[in-house]
C-alpha cells in the first residue's frame, strides 16, 4: 500500500510542488492546492499546440549552445518517436523538456516557478473558440502577492480571443528594458512582457537590475477640477484611454471631428513619452468607432440582405471579444481603487501594460477596420468575394480571423446554393445569389430566358465553371417540373447530402472547395443532367425529331424527296395565288404512304405539314412551297423559332437546287426523245448541238454543286452534330451544338450576309437554267409542230396515185411554211447565244467570289467547277484569281 501511495496523482504532484519550490511539503500546501486547481481546470494552454514549432525551438537552442551534434541526435529521436504511437501527447512532453531546459541564468518567460505558484488564478477572463493569441504575446511572469486580500482574486480562465490575457492576471510586473553598452533600447511590442528580465520578484535581496529604475511613484501635482495646466497623473490617463476604447470621450482626450481621431487637450501639461503612448493607445479607440459605425448603420437595413447581416454578426462577435478584453481591464481596475494600489507597484494598470495587452486586440480592430472600407457598398456573393480576396495574406492570424468571417458571410450563399441544386427553389429577397430568375417569363422560354447568371455575385471562391453547373442543375429541375411535367422529387433524382447547417459547416466546406464542395456540385449536375436527358429522349423522342429535321427539312429522305415533286410538278407549275393548302396536304400525305416515309413514328409523321410562304406578284407555286415541321413542348426549347427559321430558309435554298436538278432532268430526257425525230430537219442540228452545250455545262455545274451541298456542308456538319450530341452532359450542350450546326450549314450554304453577292450570282445561274428551260421547250415545240405538218404532207402525197398527187398550190404553200420555220432558226440560234453568254458570264462571276473566298471547301469547288479551264481561257480574272491562290498555297503549307 505504501508503494501504492507513493505512486499516486496527489503524492507526485506534491513532490513536483517541492522539487520546483525547493521547500518541504508543509510549506507547499498553498501551493500544492494551487497545482490541483490548475490540474482540475478545463482551460487551455496560451501557446499553439505545434509540435513542430516546440521541436525547432528546441533544435534551435541547442544550435545557441554549439550543440550540433546533439540537435541532430534530437531529430533523429524526435523522428522515430513520431514513428511510435506509444505517446499521445508528444507536444506536452517536448514543452515541458523545453521549459525545463532552460538557462536558469537567463532571463525566463516563465519567471520564478515558486511565484508561478504563489498565484492564484485569475479573475474577470473569458475565453472564446474563434482565436488563439500567439505564444508569448503577454506577460506570464508575477511576483509574490501581499496583502491578505491577495489570496481572494481567483477565478478560472480561457485562452483564445481578443479578451485572452494568458492563463494568469493583469497585474503582473511592470516590464523593464535591459540596457547594455552598445545596444539600442528594444521596442514596446507583443513580446515586451516576457522578453525583458524581472528579477524583483526572484531575488528581492539581489542588486538591482540594470536599466533605469521603476516608475517614479513620485504624485502629480495637485491638480483641482477642471485645471487643465497641472500635471496630469498616469493613472488619470489609464481611466480616460479605458472610455476611448470603448469610443467614449474621456475628461483629457476627446474625438477631433476636423481632424477624424482621438486627441489629448492641447492644454493638458503631459510629458511627450506619455502623450505618445496615448495617441497609439487612442487609435484602438477609432477603430472601434469605424467597425461600430459600419455595423449599426447596416444592421438596420433590411436591403443588405442575409449576407450583410451575416457580416454584420460576424463583426458583432467581434466586437464581444473586444469588449470582454474592456471587462477585463475595468474589473483589474475596480480592484486597484478597492485595494488602494498606488502607481509604481508592480501590479497597477500602466500605459506601457495596456500597449503590450492591447497590441494583439489593436491587429485585430485594424483588420477589421480595413475590411469595413474595403466592403463599403458591397453585398451578397459581390460582399462575399471582398471578404474572400483580403484573406489572401501571409499573416496567419489575419489568415485566421478572415476564414473565420468568410465561413460566416458565406453561409447564406451556400445555403441558397443548396436549396438550388437540390430542390430548385429560389428564393433571394434581396437579390443576393449569383442566379437570377426573371418571373415575367413564360413557361416556354424557361429554359433560355428565366435564369440567368449574375456575374457580379459570383463569389470569388467559386469558380464560373462551377457556376454554370450550378445555374443548370436548378434550371434543369424546375425544367422538369414546369414543361416536362415529371413529377419526380428532386430526392430521387440527385440525393441531397449534408447542408451547411451552421458556420463552422461552411468553414469546413470552403477549405476544401477543390474536393468536397466540387464534388457535391459535380455530383448533382450530372445526375440531374442525365435524368434529363433521358426524359427528353425517351418520353419526347428528342434525337428522333432531330433525325426527323434531317430528312425531310434537309431532303435527307431521298425517295421521298423526289416522289413528292413528281406529285407537286402540276400543282406547283400554277400561279401561286391559285394554289390551296388542303390540296398540297394531301399530296404530302400521298408521298409519304408511297415511300419508306410511311415506317416512321407517327409522332413525327404527324408534326410534318406544308406551308405556303407569302405571294409576290408572278410567283409560281414552286416559290411559295414549303415543308414544315411543328415543334411545341419540351423539345421546342432545342428547336426554337429562330432555329425553325433558319431550317426554312435552308430548305427553300436546297429545295430550289433540288428544283433545278429536276429541270436539268427534263432537258436531258426532252434532248434524248427528241434527238432522233428530229434528224430529218438538218436545219436544227445546229441548235440543237449548241442547245446540248449549254446543258451539258448546267448539268455539270449543277451536279458540282449538290454534290458540295449534300457531302462537303450537309453530311460533314451532321456528323459532326451528332457525335456532340451523344456526347452530350447537358441540355445546353445538346443546344449549342444544334445552333452551331446550323450556323455552319446557314454560311457555308451561302445564306448567310457575308455571302449574300455569291447567293445573288448562284440564283441568278438558277433563273438562267430555268429560262433555258423555257427557250428549249419552245424550240421543241415550234420543231415538233413544223414535223408533224411535214409528215402530213408526205402522208397527202402518198394517199394520192400518180404523179400529181398535190395541186400547185399546195406545193407552194409547203414551200413558204418551210421558208417561214427556216428564217425563225437565226432567232432561235441567236436567243440561244444570248442566253449562253449571260449564262457564262454569270458563272464566271461566281467563279471569281468563290475563288477569293477565305472557305478552302468553296476554293475547291472552283476548282472542279472549271476543272477544264475553259472559264478560265475566257475571263483574265479567273487566271489572276487561280494565279494568286496557287500562289498563296506553299506560304500555308
Amino acid at each position: 500500500m505504501a508503494a501504492l501511495d507513493q505512486k499516486s496523482p496527489n503524492v507526485l504532484l506534491q513532490s513536483l510542488c517541492c522539487r520546483i519550490t525547493g521547500k518541504s511539503e508543509a510549506e507547499v500546501a498553498h501551493q500544492f492546492q494551487y497545482a490541483v486547481r490548475v490540474v482540475g481546470s478545463n482551460y487551455a494552454p496560451t501557446i499553439e499546440r505545434d509540435e513542430f514549432l516546440v521541436s525547432e525551438k528546441i533544435k534551435k537552442e541547442l544550435l545557441k549552445q554549439r550543440r550540433e551534434g546533439d540537435a541532430a541526435l534530437f531529430s533523429e529521436l524526435h523522428r522515430k518517436l513520431q514513428t511510435q504511437g506509444v505517446l499521445k501527447h508528444r507536444w506536452s512532453v517536448l514543452y515541458l523538456l523545453l521549459s525545463l531546459c532552460e538557462d536558469p541564468r537567463k532571463p525566463s518567460r516563465v519567471g520564478s516557478y515558486g511565484a508561478l505558484f504563489a498565484q492564484a488564478l485569475p479573475r474577470d477572463a473569458h475565453s472564446t473558440p474563434f482565436y488563439c493569441t500567439r505564444p508569448g504575446s503577454l506577460p506570464l511572469s508575477y511576483p509574490e502577492r501581499s496583502g491578505p486580500g491577495a489570496a481572494q482574486i481567483s477565478t478560472s480562465m480561457g485562452t483564445s480571443g481578443i479578451s485572452s490575457l494568458g492563463v494568469y492576471s493583469l497585474n503582473g510586473p511592470t516590464p523593464q528594458p535591459l540596457l547594455q553598452p552598445g545596444l539600442h533600447r528594444q521596442q514596446l511590442g507583443s513580446r515586451l512582457a516576457w522578453a525583458l528580465p524581472n528579477t524583483s520578484a526572484l531575488a528581492p535581496t539581489s542588486r538591482a537590475p540594470l536599466g533605469p529604475p521603476p516608475l517614479s511613484t513620485r504624485a502629480p501635482r495637485p491638480r483641482h477640477d477642471g485645471d487643465l495646466t497641472a500635471e496630469v497623473g498616469e493613472a488619470a490617463l489609464v481611466r480616460d484611454i479605458l472610455y476611448v476604447f470603448q469610443g467614449i470621450d474621456g475628461k483629457f482626450i476627446k474625438m477631433s471631428n476636423t481632424d477624424n481621431c482621438y486627441k489629448i487637450d492641447s492644454k493638458v501639461v503631459l510629458c511627450k513619452s506619455l502623450r505618445d503612448t496615448s495617441s497609439r493607445l487612442a487609435e484602438l479607440g477609432w477603430l472601434h468607432n469605424k467597425i461600430r459605425k459600419y455595423t449599426d448603420l447596416r444592421s438596420l437595413d433590411r436591403a443588405f440582405g442575409l449576407v450583410g447581416q451575416s457580416f454584420c454578426a460576424s463583426l458583432h462577435q467581434e466586437l464581444k471579444e473586444y469588449y470582454r478584453l474592456l471587462a477585463v481591464l475595468h474589473s483589474q481596475l475596480q480592484v486597484e481603487d478597492d485595494q488602494g494600489v498606488n502607481l509604481g507597484v508592480e501590479s497597477s494598470l500602466t500605459l506601457r501594460r495596456l500597449l503590450v495587452w492591447t497590441y494583439d486586440p489593436k491587429v485585430r480592430l485594424k483588420t477589421l477596420a480595413a475590411l469595413v472600407d474595403f466592403c463599403q457598398g458591397r453585398k451578397g456573393g459581390e460582399l462575399a468575394s471582398a471578404v474572400h480576396a483580403y484573406g489572401k495574406t501571409g499573416d496567419p492570424q489575419m489568415r485566421a480571423l478572415v476564414q473565420h468571417i468568410l465561413s460566416l458571410v458565406s453561409h447564406p450563399i451556400l445555403n441558397f446554393l443548396y436549396r438550388w441544386i437540390y430542390d430548385g427553389e429560389l428564393e433571394d429577397t434581396y437579390h443576393e445569389f449569383f442566379v437570377a430568375s426573371d418571373p415575367t417569363v413564360k413557361t416556354d422560354r424557361l429554359w433560355h430566358d428565366k435564369y440567368s447568371l449574375r456575374k457580379s455575385m459570383i463569389p470569388t471562391f467559386i469558380t464560373m465553371d462551377q457556376a454554370r453547373k450550378v445555374l443548370l442543375i436548378g434550371k434543369s429541375i424546375n425544367f422538369l417540373h414546369q414543361v416536362c411535367h415529371d413529377r419526380t422529387s428532386p430526392g430521387k433524382i440527385t440525393p441531397a447530402s449534408k447542408s451547411t447547417d451552421s458556420p463552422k459547416d461552411a468553414a469546413e466546406l470552403l477549405s476544401d472547395l477543390e474536393g468536397a464542395f466540387q464534388g457535391k456540385i459535380d455530383a448533382a449536375y450530372f445526375e440531374t443532367s442525365k435524368y434529363l436527358l433521358n426524359v427528353l429522349n425517351q418520353n419526347y423522342l428528342l434525337l428522333e425529331h432531330l433525325q426527323a429535321m434531317r430528312r425531310y427539312l434537309l431532303l435527307g429522305q431521298g425517295d421521298f424527296i423526289r416522289h413528292l415533286m413528281d406529285l407537286l410538278k402540276p400543282e406547283l407549275a400554277r400561279p401561286a395565288t391559285t394554289l390551296y393548302q388542303h390540296n398540297l396536304t394531301g399530296i404530302l400525305e400521298t408521298a409519304v404512304r408511297a415511300t419508306n416515309a410511311q415506317y416512321d413514328n407517327a409522332e413525327i409523321l404527324k408534326r410534318l405539314d406544308v406551308r405556303l410562304l407569302e405571294v409576290s406578284p408572278g410567283d409560281t407555286g414552286w416559290d411559295v412551297f414549303s415543308l414544315d415541321y411543328h415543334v411545341e413542348g419540351p423539345i421546342a426549347t432545342v428547336f426554337t423559332r429562330e432555329c425553325m427559321s433558319h431550317y426554312l430558309r435552308v430548305f427553300n435554298f436546297l429545295w430550289r437546287a433540288k428544283r433545278m436538278e429536276y429541270i436539268l432532268t427534263d432537258i436531258w430526257k426532252g434532248q434524248m426523245c427528241n434527238a432522233k425525230l428530229l434528224k430529218s430537219m438538218p436545219e436544227l442540228s445546229g441548235v440543237l448541238h449548241q442547245c446540248h452545250i449549254l446543258a451539258n455545262e448546267m448539268v455539270h455545274f449543277i451536279h458540282q454543286m449538290q454534290y458540295y451541298i449534300t457531302f462537303e456542308v450537309l453530311e460533314c456538319c451532321w456528323d459532326e452534330l451528332w457525335n456532340k450530341v451523344e456526347k452530350a452532359q447537358d441540355l445546353d450542350h445538346i443546344i449549342a451544338a444544334h445552333e452551331g450546326f446550323l450556323d455552319s450549314v446557314i454560311s457555308r450554304c451561302l445564306l448567310d450576309t457575308n455571302s449574300r453577292s455569291l447567293l445573288n450570282q448562284l440564283r441568278a445561274i438558277f433563273d438562267q437554267i430555268i429560262e433555258f428551260q423555257s427557250a428549249q421547250d419552245s424550240l421543241y415545240r415550234s420543231a415538233l409542230e413544223e414535223l408533224t405538218l411535214r409528215l402530213q404532207y408526205e402522208e397527202r402525197k402518198k394517199q394520192r396515185d400518180g404523179e400529181w398527187g398535190v395541186t400547185a398550190e399546195q406545193e407552194a404553200e409547203e414551200n413558204r411554211r418551210i421558208q417561214e420555220f427556216q428564217e425563225t432558226i437565226p432567232k432561235m440560234r441567236s436567243q440561244l447565244r444570248i442566253l449562253t453568254h449571260f449564262y457564262q458570264g454569270i458563272v464566271q462571276q461566281f467563279l471569281v467570289l468563290i475563288m477569293t473566298s477565305p472557305d478552302e471547301s468553296l476554293r475547291f469547288l472552283s476548282f472542279r467547277l472549271d476543272f477544264n479551264e475553259h472559264y478560265r481561257a475566257r475571263d483574265p480574272r479567273l487566271r489572276a484569281s487561280l494565279g494568286a491562290t496557287r500562289g498563296r498555297r506553299p506560304s500555308n503549307i
